[in-house]
């Protein structure tokens, strides 16, 4: 091949790598926004045990004492809206997604509702729980396998899906009001976050996005 377009080449392919998207899937879906570059931690806070979090090959990275790592960027808050990230777990690993929650310095988050992510931690509630409040004790995804788990809320009602398989339909019932001290599990506004759960499991999240539904 002559030199020229060995250069030309060359440069297009430089071109074609600069050039990338920062959402790190082929495309967003039509009416989502990215919530992440896929490089840093830029618009994310973490919470308590700040070295449980890294991020390898465009993957936030869980791994490590408590931590949770919470969406402050200028999206938020978030009211109704379909929520998608993509998951993959180590063997006997634990970790979960927040939403309608809020940033707070230690401890498991007080706000909002959890997506449970777990395949085969020996808490038996799986991946795609509504936790404590919807449990799917069957697993669905198998360990060390990326999928896509989607959380849609809209008013009152809240599904999570994992690829194509529906596994929580819940419509919130009303409540009686919670005591400041109890966990403010109901829906209202708030943020996204990731949960490290302990130092034995290792959790991916990647390809975070959302699509506002008001």
């Amino acid at each position: 091949m002559p030199m020229r377009c060995c250069l030309i080449l060359t440069a297009l392919l430089l071109f074609s790598v600069t050039c990338t998207p920062a959402f790190a899937g082929d495309e967003l879906e039509e009416g989502f926004i990215s919530l992440w570059d896929g490089k840093t931690f830029d618009n994310w806070k973490i919470s308590e045990n700040p070295d449980s979090w890294s991020i390898k090959d465009g993957a936030f990275v869980a791994k490590g004492p408590r931590s949770h790592l919470f969406y402050v960027g200028p999206e938020a808050p978030f009211k109704n809206f379909v929520f998608k990230v993509d998951c993959k777990t180590a063997e006997n690993s634990n970790g979960g997604i927040y939403f309608h929650t809020k940033f707070q310095e230690e401890g498991w988050p007080r706000w909002g509702y959890e997506s449970q992510v777990n395949n085969s931690h020996g808490d038996p509630k799986r991946t795609g729980s509504l936790y404590e409040v919807v449990n799917v004790y069957q697993q669905i995804i198998p360990d060390n396998t990326w999928w896509t788990q989607t959380i849609t809320v809209n008013d009152k009602h809240i599904r999570v899906e994992l690829d194509d398989t529906i596994v929580v339909d819940y419509l919130e019932r009303p409540m009686k009001p919670f005591d400041k001290d109890d966990w403010q599990r109901y829906l209202s506004e708030g943020t996204f976050c990731f949960q490290a759960h302990d130092p034995g499991s290792t959790v991916w999240f990647k390809n975070v996005r959302v699509k506002r539904l008001d």
